[in-house]
């Protein structure tokens, strides 16, 4: 090997080395931060959920805690769901109280529209929130909580209230209000909360069931 040669190797392996060193080091920095952020993230994300699923489940309706109760769906037609999606049961003083439901509005002018509803032991619907679209700004996108005030004439309802033939925009001659010249996505939205509605009626007992271990109370 010339000396040109092995000066070109020296300094090949010189820079590999320090390289190298350099990597280790990010490695290690980036852990170390990750390390010391990752329960204050935690801490924020799981905040957040609890906060948003207060917005559909009154906190005054249960004593356990609902991030903790969270189960898993198989993907449902009376959801809308495609995937796995979640739900959380509520309990107060080990009794059934009420559920969180994730939903989703397939048929919305954009696409899927991706809901929380949530729904007390009565089968009343206690809140629903938008949590993704796409719907037009400015047109359909009343819909979320924080461009209009839309979303809250679902509170009180039932399968009931109105009844079934009633569960439409009021175009269609349905008890619930939409803006002219976008009745696409609130038609999509009441078609929604409705099959909750059935889909929370159909599994309405096994919610209430006793939890596992736990006797029931005579």
């Amino acid at each position: 090997m010339t000396p040109q040669a092995r000066l070109a190797l020296k300094n090949a392996l010189r820079t590999g080395v320090i390289l190298f060193v350099f990597a280790l080091i990010g490695t290690a920095m980036l852990a170390f931060t990750h390390d010391r952020t990752e329960p204050t993230i935690t801490r924020g994300q799981l905040a957040e959920k609890r906060a948003l699923l207060g917005q559909v489940l009154p906190a005054k309706l249960y004593d356990n805690d609902l991030l903790a109760a969270q189960q898993s769906v198989p993907p449902d037609d009376l959801l809308g769901t495609r995937q796995a999606s979640a739900l959380w049961l509520a309990r107060r003083g080990g009794e059934f109280s009420g559920v969180v439901l994730e939903a989703i509005a397939p048929d919305g002018y954009s696409g899927d529209i991706a809901m929380l509803i949530g729904i007390d032991a009565d089968g009343n619907v206690t809140g629903v929130r938008v949590t993704a679209h796409r719907e037009t700004p400015g047109l359909g996108d009343y819909i979320d909580r924080a461009k209009s005030a839309w979303i809250d004439q679902f509170a009180g309802k039932s399968l009931t209230n109105p009844e079934p033939k009633h569960w439409k925009v009021a175009k269609d001659g349905g008890a619930f209000d939409a803006r002219a010249g976008a009745t696409i996505t609130p038609r999509a939205v009441v078609k929604a909360v409705k099959r909750a509605l059935d889909f929370f009626a159909l599994h309405r007992a096994t919610f209430a069931a006793p939890i596992r271990g736990q006797a029931p109370e005579k």
